[in-house]
């Protein structure tokens, strides 16, 4: 029950249609970035962003299809590293710097995951957050 359309006489249907007709379809091309990796004990997410980390690219283990507990894999990790290098590879992107955040297996094998598919890596820092003290403890249970 939409609106009707009316069609003007050299007007393609498939032009009004929502198909782009006009402006510029402009692709995001870098040459560095810096790759986010958070990998928990769960799920490894991988997320892609440029030098003033605006993101323009994300994957995680879940993403892909994995379930349970294959999320926290290292070899589902490997495969979101392979998955996020296709994108950036298509952006015309050269050299990442890595931040690793958290203590899962997928730390390592995310990152070689990512490189095997030619990229350089310019540095590699470990952002992984460590309590000063941590929360109060519960109080002692009376029995």
């Amino acid at each position: 029950m939409g609106k009707k359309r009316i069609v003007a006489k050299g007007e393609s249907e498939t032009a009004g249609a929502g198909a782009k007709t006009g402006g510029s379809s402009k692709r995001r091309v870098m040459e560095k970035g810096v790759l986010h990796v958070e990998a928990t004990y769960n799920n490894t997410r991988l997320t892609l962003t440029d030098e003033k980390g605006n993101t323009v690219g994300a994957s995680s283990s879940g993403a892909l299809g994995f379930k349970g507990a294959k999320k926290g894999t290292p070899f589902a990790a490997a495969k979101v590293g392979e998955a996020l290098a296709l994108k950036a590879q298509a952006m015309g992107m050269k050299d990442v710097s890595v931040i690793v955040k958290g203590v899962g297996s997928g730390r390592e094998s995310s990152i070689r995951g990512f490189i095997n598919k030619g990229f350089g890596v310019l540095s590699i820092k470990d952002a992984t957050p460590v309590p000063h003290n941590g929360p109060r403890p519960p109080r002692a249970r009376r029995v």
